[in-house]
């Protein structure tokens, strides 16, 4: 991996994509482009392959509702380990076992 690598926000990925269509149109070699853009051939490639005709709107609305979803994924998964706690103390048992809880041994995540 090399040092001087420089991750793009996906707004950022659409506009260089908008500006590598409008070079293409005019007769620019994908190399060129890819050059005047700071980035290789491939990131080009796999940025079509990726954003496609995406708008940049869309790609940001799509990035924060991954976000969203990851954060309430692991809400989610929280309140589930607090549900089974409460179930094994409900149970009679003062404090739940690890084990009961899919927990690593002798770990219990709160």
């Amino acid at each position: 991996m090399r040092s001087n690598r420089k991750r793009h926000r996906p707004e950022e990925v659409v506009a260089k994509l908008r500006q590598a269509d409008e070079a293409l149109a005019k007769g620019t070699p994908i190399a060129e482009v890819a050059r005047s853009l700071g980035v290789s051939e491939v990131t080009l490639h796999r940025w079509r392959a990726e954003y496609g005709a995406v708008d940049r709107d869309a790609v940001k609305r799509l990035k924060d509702l991954e976000k969203e979803n990851a954060w309430l994924k692991r809400l989610v998964a929280d309140q589930q380990l607090d549900i089974q706690i409460l179930k094994e103390i409900a149970k009679g048992n003062s404090e739940p076992h690890a084990s009961s809880l899919g927990v690593g041994a002798g770990r219990l995540i709160t």
